[in-house]
């Protein structure tokens, strides 16, 4: 059944827009009082409203009264939203003084986040997972990747991916689930072994419910030398590979380029050198500015990795240690900000290019045979929505062309 919906005041459609290196604001390829025309939860078309009610055959038509602007639904491409507890010991001690890895080291952090997983229930982990999913939905995310990586051993790793499978069953948005069993090494195991162990004993049993891994690139976590014998396996069994890379220490970017990961995230700490990689490369580089903000650290290096040619994502990592601010909207404004990014740039890495980072060609733009999913935020101009730094919130959101949200005052 054809459905049209608008008109829209402005539709950022991102139909014709490249999946690397700077945009400009044309790059949006906006529509003006713009209509879509949906059919079986795809897009058939979209053009000004007028156009597509005089010349589409259609069943119905919705129409939207006020200003709106239409964006694709937004892509959270790494968190971490499956834990148990809360980190603010840790938050207070790295605001007195202590590191992030001196508290890693110390039994904190990841860690301290392992044992409180372990010793909770599914069905608790799910209400919660349940909860974070909804605050995402409301804020127009309607792609959420997650990943594990709070267990570390098969029970926990496969506790939290069944979650995640389980939640996305229950959610009308898409949850991609991955793999990151080589988050940090657990206690009473060399780092080989426990690695060995993932290949034999966990590797397997994950792969059943994703095909997607990852792996903590760092000094404290897991060296590029001992990294990438492991990466090299779990491609071989048929993962696509994220990483964890250049967040503290270099190596993990160069390494994710070799290998042909999908993306490498993180990169606060990435050389020149190293950006340029990029720019003739395949691998996505997903900067999370929640991080940046949750520990007092310097941005990843935004405005270069766009200027070497990069496609650059933007992702909120979502977990209770180091991004505990889970809201996208509000990071993309801060860090738009703070590296002079443009509008383009900056939703681009949210939506399309962000669908990219997790191999989904069917999302993130607004054209003919993408899924109808879209956020309407009540603002006349798409500036507003960065400017306000996330407290402006999209009053209507769908989700392969169903109206998935209506809060508007006179819905």
């Amino acid at each position: 059944m054809q459905e049209i919906i608008g008109p829209f005041t402005q539709m950022i459609t991102f139909s014709k827009t490249a999946l690397k290196g700077p945009l400009k604001a044309h790059d949006m390829n906006i529509i003006k009082n713009a209509g879509v025309c949906v059919d079986s939860g795809f897009i058939v078309d979209v053009a000004p409203f007028d156009y597509l009610v005089k010349n589409k055959a259609f069943n119905k038509v919705m129409e939207i009264s006020g200003s709106h602007v239409l964006t694709p639904g937004l892509i959270d491409c790494h968190t971490h939203m499956v834990w148990a507890g809360s980190r603010a010991v840790d938050f207070e001690r790295r605001n007195s003084g202590l590191s992030y890895q001196e508290i890693l080291a110390s039994g904190g952090g990841i860690l301290d986040t392992v044992k409180k997983v372990g010793q909770e229930t599914k069905r608790e982990l799910k209400k919660q997972l349940h909860q974070r999913v909804r605050f995402h939905q409301y804020n127009g995310v309607t792609t959420q990747e997650i990943k594990s990586g709070y267990g570390l051993d098969a029970q926990n790793e496969l506790k939290i991916l069944e979650v995640i499978c389980e939640v996305n069953k229950e959610v009308e948005v898409d949850l991609i689930p991955t793999f990151l069993g080589a988050h940090v090494c657990p206690k009473g195991y060399q780092k080989t072994d426990y690695l060995d162990y993932l290949l034999a004993e966990v590797a397997p049993k994950a792969k059943l419910m994703t095909h997607r891994a990852d792996a903590f690139i760092e000094a404290e976590a897991f060296p590029v030398h001992l990294a990438q014998p492991y990466l090299v396996s779990m491609k071989n069994l048929g993962f696509d590979l994220t990483l964890h890379a250049d967040q503290f220490s270099r190596g993990g970017a160069a390494l994710a380029v070799q290998i042909g990961a999908k993306s490498a995230d993180h990169l606060e700490a990435i050389t020149r050198k190293d950006i340029h990689l990029f720019g003739a490369s395949n691998t996505v580089a997903v900067v999370l500015p929640g991080a940046s903000l949750g520990l007092g650290m310097s941005f990843a290096p935004c405005r270069a990795l766009l200027d070497e040619g990069a496609c650059l994502a933007i992702a909120s990592d979502w977990n209770p240690g180091s991004a505990p601010n889970g809201d996208l909207l509000a990071q993309c404004g801060i860090l738009a900000a703070n590296q002079k990014l443009n509008a383009a740039e900056t939703f681009s890495g949210v939506t399309f290019r962000a669908a990219h980072a997790l191999g989904l060609a069917d999302r993130g733009r607004l054209a003919s045979n993408y899924l109808f999913d879209a956020s309407a935020f009540p603002t006349h101009d798409y500036r507003e929505i960065l400017y306000q730094q996330g407290t402006l919130k999209p009053d209507m959101v769908w989700k392969k062309g169903a109206f998935l949200i209506d809060s508007r005052a006179n819905n």
